[in-house]
């Protein structure tokens, strides 16, 4: 029976001395920043218009790419790290990188420095330069294009996060 007391005024030690420390002060530092206010082409229409002539046997993905100009303007600070562009819009039932136009068999793939741009992507930005974007008609394999308007809609969107 001593023996298991002397192990245990050893155990007991051993705990109190583990207990015993030094306590240190923690400071948190930040600073607090307004987020800038952005808008893309002053809150309008970005107009990609690919004319009057495009040949329904010519789409190919390659033929009557166009430039999308816009751009971004930010009131306060733009050198700001975390801006994001998000393009968003209504996927295409035959291509997901490309959005659905009016015409079923017709898409319109975006892209940004020749990769495209899927519906739903978020790229990061500097909005002082903005990223090229360009958008070209793609058609689905193996359809016969149809004369006729066409027509999409997207959504460009610029984040401070």
């Amino acid at each position: 029976m001593r023996r298991y007391w002397h192990i245990h005024a050893l155990l007991l030690l051993a705990l109190g001395k583990a207990g015993v420390g030094q306590a240190t002060e923690m400071q948190f530092r930040g600073k607090l920043i307004e987020p800038p206010v952005c808008s893309i082409n002053d809150g309008g229409i970005v107009d990609v218009n690919f004319g009057d002539r495009l040949g329904v046997n010519k789409v190919d993905g390659v033929n009557y790419r166009q430039a999308v100009n816009y751009r971004i303007s930010c009131e306060g600070s733009t050198g700001m790290d975390g801006m994001t562009l998000i393009f968003s819009g209504a996927v295409s039932t035959f291509d997901k990188a490309a959005l659905q136009t009016s015409m079923s068999d017709l898409g319109i793939r975006i892209y940004q420095n020749d990769q495209p741009m899927a519906p739903g992507s978020k790229i990061a930005i500097n909005p002082s330069s903005p990223p090229q974007l360009e958008a070209v008609p793609v058609q689905r394999p193996g359809a016969v294009l149809s004369e006729g308007q066409f027509e999409a809609t997207a959504t460009l969107q610029v984040n401070y996060q």
